[in-house]
């Protein structure tokens, strides 16, 4: 048996694709549990499966409906923190998203994507971490490796390929810095669950 290198296969190394294959599957199939519980219209019903799962989830923190997630065990959400509706979340790699933080619809937060000067194309991840008081508008994009910092904010449709400043408010493709945010008085809470979202 041959890997898809072409590298011919010992018995051990045969043996251990064969569990680590087992082992996806089963990992495939408790995501696709996760995402149609993502679609039942209530919140403290999502809540309870997404930390049976794994996931770390925070006091008076939500998640809306539609969420999917690549690995919950990886993934955690501080305090009274909101995730809007069709999010994706990657926890392939650790994803650490912090307190008071605003992620809207359809925002996608990956910590892994394929190399692309790799001729194998094998994977490459590292983690995401989001710190407290973070706004990442609608549709925008975070990829591995990046650390937003404590207040700072990304514009709808935004593309993040690498840190960002605390306060600092970023946008575009590539995601650069347009405008700044004072960060120092910041002690807002984003308010509670929606029951039904």
């Amino acid at each position: 048996m041959k890997d898809r290198t072409g590298k011919t296969l010992t018995f051990n190394e045969i043996v251990k694709k064969i569990f680590n294959r087992i082992s996806a599957i089963d990992l495939e199939f408790e995501m696709m549990v996760l995402r149609y519980i993502g679609f039942v219209p209530i919140h403290h019903f999502r809540r309870f499966f997404y930390r049976l799962g794994g996931m770390k989830i925070g006091k008076g923190s939500t998640i809306h409906c539609g969420a999917i997630f690549y690995d919950s065990r990886n993934i955690t959400l501080g305090e009274d923190s909101i995730i809007g509706e069709n999010a994706v979340l990657d926890g392939r790699d650790t994803l650490k998203i912090g307190n008071h933080v605003d992620i809207a619809s359809e925002v996608m937060i990956y910590n892994s994507e394929h190399d692309l000067k790799d001729p194998h194309f094998g994977p490459l991840s590292a983690s995401v971490v989001i710190e407290d008081y973070v706004f990442i508008g609608p549709r925008a994009i975070i990829l591995p490796g990046v650390t937003l910092h404590k207040g700072s904010a990304v514009a709808a449709g935004a593309v993040v390929t690498k840190d960002v400043e605390e306060g600092s408010i970023v946008g575009g493709v590539p995601a650069k810095e347009i405008s700044k945010r004072d960060t120092a008085e910041l002690h807002y809470r984003l308010g509670r669950a929606r029951w039904f979202r």
